[in-house]
């Protein structure tokens, strides 16, 4: 099973994922979170963020995925790129793959700009920032559609394991 949450930049994305771990990784030990900034640090800071460099990340992120999940391990997956191509392949290739969007409007993530990217972005000083001069490609089908704006992360998270149904299994009913 993979999980993959995508969102922009800000959307909650990693906060949502951890909140699940917590609740689920008591009763699910093997459970992964892989997060695209902790891969991207991984793998060292040789990777641009260009629309290119981006695809590669989450390439990584894939194979990491697929590697885990051929295992019968558990991934949850928070990463924010979603070309429509690479979602593609997660469908046809990832098992048990469930995806799900959280849907920030651009003016929230602006607004809270937890690492200062999109003032930067706005005022020049950086480039290829996804929203703002890279396109963002929501998802097209996601299998589920949260929106972080209207609840807690954990009351988002208590969604999510609800109604993915392995994860739900792993808690047997205890939410």
């Amino acid at each position: 099973m993979v999980v993959w949450l995508t969102g922009l930049s800000g959307a909650g994305k990693t906060t949502i994922a951890e909140a699940i771990v917590r609740v689920v990784k008591p009763h699910l030990p093997e459970l992964v979170l892989v997060d695209g900034d902790v891969i991207r640090d991984l793998f060292g800071a040789g990777l641009g963020f260009d629309e290119e460099a981006r695809k590669q990340q989450i390439g990584r992120i894939q194979r990491l995925a697929l590697f885990l999940a051929r295992q019968n391990i558990p991934v949850l997956v928070a990463a924010l790129y979603a070309n429509p191509d690479l979602l593609n392949w997660n469908r046809i290739n990832l098992p048990g793959y469930f995806e799900i969007y959280v849907d920030t409007p651009l003016v929230t993530v602006e607004e809270r700009d937890t690492k200062g990217l999109y003032s930067k972005a706005r005022a020049g000083e950086v480039q290829h920032v996804v929203g703002i001069d890279l396109p963002w490609h929501a998802p097209e089908s996601p299998d589920m559609v949260v929106l972080s704006t209207d609840k807690t992360p954990e009351s988002i998270a208590t969604k999510i394991i609800q109604t993915v149904p392995r994860l739900a299994a792993a808690l047997d009913g205890r939410l």
